[in-house]
């Protein structure tokens, strides 16, 4: 295989690396594949790529000129925290696509193969359990996905009664309002939102070029909306949801804690179900909590979603071996980040998110 710069155009027979960058009509030819979502995608790829620099690296294995198997890789080159392939960064969960566990170990073992001859530490891939057999996960997250079918009464019949009481009461707010939207000032506003909540929570937020290029490449795209819960003309709550196929995402949420009495961020999450249904979503993922973030889990478990396990396989590739990870969501940064301003916390979040992925 090339040392550099992987190739191999997607209509070959057998095993190739392609750039999804490079073939406009990529999301045509994987969306075909069973199991593929937005994060398969032609927009997240970008968005990676431009914001932090990682290289796409997707091995596809093909079929009388059709792709039939694919593993989504970025590879992540850090002085610091060193060279490795990643499927994906940032991303909560983007499975290999395989129709058998033969065809998946084919996408493992060339990726082992490439990455080791790049030198990478090692490879992440999220998912594909069924295919690993008794392979230990190296980290472990809760996933939680809501049925979107079945007509309003049915969704608010599943709800937990303290969220169907919020969402009454946002209701009735004066001056509260929803607004989706694709464009770049909607992102803005809700950028100023996830500032604050990043503080709060002890972490710093991702670069602003980040959910710009979301934006531009995703939203504009039209795979995904940016839902705003304004009070007057201050935005007080705030998501960003991704779209594809059936189903759609839930990938950021924010909010003005001086507005927390609102209930505005029970609002932005009904409306947003409220009009993915309506336009014949079947699920809405809510994306990955850690094991030990409780509140979050029941925060989700509350709008009747069901409840999986979503895990991640980090393979050494200098040990030859499945190795356990760190779930770094917490631990004793946080206490340093919420002591810091907003402006030194972008800062931060910009120097240290390209050698996290």
């Amino acid at each position: 295989m090339p040392s550099d710069q992987p190739h191999s155009a997607p209509g070959a027979s057998g095993i190739g690396i392609v750039n999804p960058l490079e073939y406009p009509d990529w999301d045509q030819s994987v969306g075909s594949l069973p199991g593929a979502g937005f994060f398969h995608g032609r927009a997240w790829a970008r968005v990676l790529h431009e914001t932090y620099g990682y290289r796409p690296v997707y091995f596809v294995r093909n079929e009388a000129g059709r792709p039939q198997a694919l593993l989504p890789l970025m590879e992540v080159r850090s002085w610091l925290t060193g060279r490795r392939g990643v499927a994906l960064p940032f991303t909560d969960a983007c499975e290999p696509l395989a129709a058998d566990a033969d065809a998946a170990r084919q996408l493992r073992e060339a990726a082992y193969q490439y990455g080791t001859g790049q030198g990478w530490k090692y490879l992440e891939t999220c998912g594909g359990r069924h295919f690993l057999g008794e392979t230990p996960a190296s980290t472990v997250f809760y996933g939680h996905q809501l049925d979107l079918r079945g007509g309003e009464a049915a969704l608010q019949g599943r709800f937990d009664g303290a969220v169907r009481r919020a969402i009454k009461k946002a209701g009735q707010q004066d001056g509260l309002k929803i607004d989706f939207s694709r464009d770049a000032a909607g992102m803005d506003s809700f950028y100023r939102l996830l500032c604050l909540t990043r503080k709060r929570h002890g972490l710093p937020p991702q670069p602003a070029r980040f959910f710009d290029n979301i934006q531009r490449h995703v939203l504009a795209g039209g795979h995904g909306w940016t839902v705003l819960a304004t009070h007057g003309d201050r935005p007080v709550a705030g998501a960003v949801y991704f779209h594809a196929g059936k189903k759609a995402l839930y990938k950021y949420g924010a909010s003005d804690d001086d507005f927390q009495h609102l209930r505005a961020n029970q609002l932005v999450m009904w409306q947003a179900i409220r009009r993915y249904a309506a336009e014949g979503y079947d699920l809405l993922d809510f994306g990955r909590t850690s094991l030990t973030n409780e509140g979050l889990r029941r925060y989700k478990l509350n709008w009747g979603t069901t409840e999986q396990t979503v895990e991640y396989f980090r393979y050494d590739l200098r040990q030859r071996a499945y190795l356990p990870a760190k779930d770094g969501a917490s631990g004793w940064h946080s206490q340093v980040f919420r002591r810091l301003p907003i402006p030194v916390l972008r800062a931060a979040g910009a120097l240290l998110y390209p050698h996290m992925g």
